[in-house]
């Protein structure tokens, strides 16, 4: 399996400081209609270095929700690379929507220090 790994630039201070930073390093897809339903849906769990990340076609409104999720999130919207909304979700009753094309999952904490504007992308 190849190694896909989640980043972020920080879109402040000067170029010297914006280096990218891994957010994770245990990153799944979620390709499949099916996959993107089902999101974290009824997992206990997340390693801390884990992201969930929804690709999609096109810019849209894309809603989440936390209904069978017993743990918090951070959540980032995401269009062309850049952020558009970060959200802590609360367990089982958490929900936001914002505008992207991907959307990243990723254990509560993570995305601390992510703004509006920094990019976000993942290797593969």
């Amino acid at each position: 399996m190849p190694d896909v790994r989640l980043v972020h630039r920080p879109d402040r201070g000067s170029p010297a400081t914006r280096e990218l930073r891994t957010l994770a390093r245990d990153v799944d897809v979620a390709r499949s209609r099916l996959a993107q339903a089902r999101g974290l849906m009824f997992r206990r769990s997340i390693p801390d270095d884990y992201a969930l990340v929804f690709p999609f076609e096109e810019v849209d409104t894309r809603w989440l929700h936390m209904l069978f999720v017993p743990f918090a999130i951070d959540a980032v919207w995401i269009v062309d690379g850049e952020v558009t909304r970060v959200k802590r979700l609360a367990p089982l009753v958490g929900l936001a929507r914002g505008e992207a094309d991907t959307v990243v999952e990723l254990p509560a904490g993570a995305a601390d220090g992510v703004e509006v504007g920094d990019e976000i992308g993942y290797r593969e």
